[in-house]
């Protein structure tokens, strides 16, 4: 903190006379952090789940394709650096980041929709990224300022599981962050987990923007009746709990997992199915929330 007008360096670390501005700037959260990536986005969502399995990343590329269908300019960021999965189930695997100029251009999945993962960087799919923390926020700074994403409505971040160093540096670097949204599977193992998310983002001054209960029931193909194989409300529970708006239900469906494996994101697929209107209603609740 400045004392009395002196630099940061220069001040010794009595704050006794230090004023009441001075001293609200020294607490300030943003001391010492770097400033904010620069990139031209209305609209920033952060994808987190409390644990791995409960299908984090199927639910990112649904929310970000379904985003892009209705002709807004969606940016998706695969920051599960150690895991990336995104470009396979955008059916962009095997395909490499090109520098044009001085950026980087991202994969063009559609005309409204573009992608970056860590992928893309390596030699092939099976190799393994082993890094420390300095390395990957290097990373995550580059694939926020140094990628071509051009003017975005929407920048989908699909982060990995837990509260690890690609969390925190994309809350210090990303403009315009709305919140984040939690995924979570019924069962309470999961639900307790999601808790755990809910209160990492709240310590870090953003908005639970709500909970996605994924792999919630299973509907028979045969007879329609639904089975509740990882039970069922665990996490409109949590969001009751939480105080945070709930956003929907999405069932385990095969088609949902089949359009995943073959690189094609469902909510492209199949319009008559109750996944398909899950999903929908999941994006639609979303932005009614971010957009008013």
């Amino acid at each position: 903190m400045a004392e009395n007008g002196k630099t940061q360096e220069e001040c010794s670390g009595n704050c006794a006379t230090c004023s009441s501005a001075q001293k609200e700037a020294c607490d300030s959260p943003q001391k010492g952090l770097p400033p904010k990536a620069k990139i031209d986005v209305e609209h920033v969502i952060l994808v987190l789940s409390g644990k791995g399995g409960v299908g984090k990343t199927t639910v990112s590329v649904n929310l970000a394709s379904a985003l892009a269908k209705t002709g807004k300019s969606v940016g998706l960021l695969d920051l599960d650096i150690h895991g990336p999965n995104v470009p396979k189930m955008v059916g962009a695997e095997g395909q490499k980041l090109m520098v044009m100029g001085d950026k980087i251009e991202p994969i063009r999945v559609t005309g409204t929709l573009s992608v970056v993962s860590m992928e893309f960087l390596l030699p092939d799919a099976d190799t393994p990224v082993i890094w420390r923390g300095p390395m990957k926020m290097s990373a995550i700074k580059q694939f926020l300022e140094d990628v071509n994403w051009g003017p975005l409505d929407y920048l989908v971040v699909d982060l990995p599981p837990g509260t690890g160093d690609e969390a925190l540096t994309i809350v210090q670097l990303a403009p315009n962050i709305e919140g984040a949204v939690i995924v979570t599977t019924p069962q309470e193992v999961s639900t307790m987990d999601s808790k755990k998310a809910a209160n990492f983002v709240e310590k870090l001054d953003l908005p639970v923007l709500g909970v996605i209960e994924n792999m919630s029931g299973l509907i028979c193909p045969d007879c329609g009746k639904e089975i509740e194989i990882f039970g069922k409300g665990g996490g409109e529970k949590a969001a009751q709990e939480l105080g945070v708006p709930f956003l929907g239900a999405i069932p385990i469906d095969p088609e949902v997992r089949k359009a995943g494996d073959e690189g094609r994101p469902f909510i492209n697929l199949r319009a008559d199915s109750p996944s398909w209107k899950a999903i929908d209603t999941v994006m639609e609740n979303l932005v009614k929330l971010v957009e008013g």
